[in-house]
């Protein structure tokens, strides 16, 4: 009889928001059903070692009915969610709509072209387990192209440019450099690898901007002593396919350009203009969208702020389980008439690999890089994988490539004309 009790909350998004809400919230209170575009959670720290070949794809991709199969009081439909009607408590999805008591929304972000189609339309993205495996494939077979190319369609071939020096695009080109120094050699020797350029471009003026002094100075060091050539304080105003136009007036050709420069939220139509923020979702310290009563938002796409945050919480993913963790909880609270819990995000740093031995680590009392600071990064990250299978296999191609600083992963996977 409790079971027809049990409030329907719908939960949009199997992010990590999406699926720490979903293992924390109570089985007898809730009956839930989990909408996402994808059949399966991604870790998105490691998409760029899979653009690098370092690991493969199935390695930080987890089926949703797996990860959730304990969980009898869940349902799962692959589809896209279009619209929230607020009044009638449904949304509209592309396979129909469904009654909800209660809304999440954790659909995440997506690549920010900042309205430049152009841009958005001749760059790789990196969001998805999809898009790292697309950037593999059309970089390894850039190298197969090279060893038949005319003089003048070289430079455009040997040029890899990487847009945005935050995490990812620090972290990619520094795994391009290594495989570039010590990998790509043995499989091309016909190629001068001399003349391939990673350029990394920056519109602030330093790489990891949003991290420490010694970070952004460190970070800087070890990519230019990897050969990595690091544009700061330029703009990129164009990119066709072939030549990427900057705004120093100065243009580079290539046609591998990786876009890693912003993100913005997958906002859903049916809420009025005002609940957004910066394309989030404005949400009250209990998670709580702005005017509504039973519509939350957790993770990359909720704008929350706190006297820690005035400017909300960075989109990270220690913020995105723990509002997950802590509304989950508060669902319980509400159903039980007990006070609600505050979110409050306690800061336990940041990081970023640059390569083999160097990374750098901010936590909110010490400052660290290097070999130890790789060590933290690499344990740090295996802790967050799922399922321990994946962390066996994961760590066993780092150990390899670590001895052998070679992998096997090199495989252009495309459909046959």
């Amino acid at each position: 009889m409790q079971s027809l009790k049990r409030e329907k909350v719908i939960v949009v998004g199997g992010g990590f928001a999406g699926i720490q809400l979903l293992k924390h919230l109570d089985q007898d209170l809730f009956e839930v059903l989990l909408i996402d575009k994808l059949n399966h959670h991604q870790f998105q720290p490691l998409f760029y070692q899979v653009a690098t070949s370092q690991i493969e794809p199935g390695s930080i991709s987890f089926p949703l009915r797996k990860i959730l199969q304990d969980r009898k009081n869940t349902q799962i439909r692959m589809a896209e969610v279009t619209m929230i009607d607020p009044v009638n408590h449904s949304i509209l999805t592309t396979i129909g709509s469904f009654h909800y008591d209660k809304l999440i929304i954790a659909a995440g972000c997506s690549t920010n072209y900042f309205g430049n189609k152009e841009i958005q339309k001749n760059t790789y993205s990196l969001k998805s387990t999809y898009d790292a495996i697309k950037i593999r494939n059309n970089i390894l077979q850039n190298f197969e192209d090279l060893l038949s190319a005319k003089p003048e369609e070289r430079e455009f071939l040997e040029n890899l440019v990487i847009i945005g020096a935050g995490p990812t695009g620090v972290e990619l080109a520094g795994a391009f450099s290594e495989i570039r120094n010590n990998i790509l050699p043995k499989d091309y020797p016909r190629i001068n690898f001399k003349d391939l350029k990673i350029i990394l471009i920056e519109g602030s003026g330093h790489t990891l901007n949003t991290m420490s002094e010694m970070a952004k100075e460190a970070s800087e060091r070890y990519l230019r002593g990897m050969g990595v050539e690091i544009l700061t304080n330029v703009m990129v105003n164009s990119y066709d396919g072939e030549i990427v136009e900057l705004s120093n007036g100065n243009s580079i050709k290539s046609k591998q350009v990786i876009w890693t420069a912003g993100v913005t939220g997958n906002v859903i139509k049916g809420l009025p203009p005002d609940v957004l923020n910066r394309n989030r979702y404005i949400v009250d310290r209990y998670s709580r969208v702005k005017g509504q009563s039973d519509i939350y938002a957790v993770g990359d796409i909720a704008y929350m702020e706190t006297p820690k945050y005035p400017g909300g919480h960075p989109q990270v993913a220690n913020v995105a389980i723990n509002q997950a963790k802590n509304l989950s909880a508060n669902l319980k609270r509400i159903l039980t008439n007990k006070p609600l819990k505050e979110f409050e995000y306690y800061d336990k740093g940041t990081m970023a690999t640059i390569g083999k031995k160097k990374a750098v680590v901010d936590l909110p009392y010490l400052k660290f890089r290097g070999f130890f600071a790789w060590l933290v990064w690499m344990f740090l990250h295996l802790m967050l994988i799922l399922s321990v299978r994946n962390k066996m296999v994961i760590f066993i191609n780092w150990a390899w490539l670590f001895f052998t600083r070679d992998t096997s992963l090199r495989l252009i996977l495309k459909e046959q004309q």
